[in-house]
């Protein structure tokens, strides 16, 4: 895993800011094949990380001039990239018409035939991502990269650019949340 000069890149992030496309083409060197190697490995496919990474690179120079502290510069590229990468396979599961992999999107609750059991089973994974979804994002990053994209931690740190202790530090606080929301649901 490289080190980056966060104290330089804050300052490629201020020139870029200020309309220097130097600086802002420096930032992308610097950062493309960290951002690339998350993006493969959340999508799974050369061609969506590919996409991904150029959806996030669009929004960061479209937003660069929003990003309060240059400092925070990767923390910020991260979580664009995430949110990229998390809506390229949302869509592409709509695309394929299945919810996890598992049960069709087109199962309703009025469909006939559709065993109650099933129509919970379905209503409880809805509930269970809408609540992963609100958590805080790197809980909701780590835990969807742990149990929907069925990462290992080690790989989940390489890509998120933390330590493993850190992932394993936000899976249990996120499981933690998790926990609490699920109680106050069934409930």
């Amino acid at each position: 895993m490289e080190m980056l000069d966060y104290k330089y890149l804050g300052e490629l992030v201020q020139s870029a800011r200020e309309g220097d496309s130097n600086a802002f083409a420096e930032l992308y060197a610097a950062t493309y094949q960290q951002q690339y190697r998350y993006a493969l490995r959340y999508l799974k496919d050369e061609h969506l990380a590919q996409d991904a990474l150029q959806e996030t690179f669009v929004r960061v120079l479209r937003n660069i001039k929003k990003l309060q502290n240059p400092d925070l510069f990767i923390a910020w590229l991260n979580r664009i990239n995430f949110r990229v990468c998390y809506d390229i396979s949302r869509s592409r599961s709509k695309d394929n018409n299945v919810i996890y992999n598992e049960v069709p999107l087109k199962m309703q609750h009025s469909e006939v035939g559709l065993a109650e059991d099933e129509v919970l089973k379905i209503d409880q994974r809805e509930y269970i991502l809408k609540q992963i979804k609100s958590l805080p994002l790197t809980e909701s990053q780590v835990i969807i990269m742990k149990y929907y994209q069925e990462m290992k931690l080690d790989e989940i740190a390489e890509a998120m650019n933390i330590s493993r202790s850190t992932v394993k530090r936000y899976l249990k606080s996120g499981k933690n949340h998790l926990k609490q929301m699920l109680d106050q649901y069934r409930s």
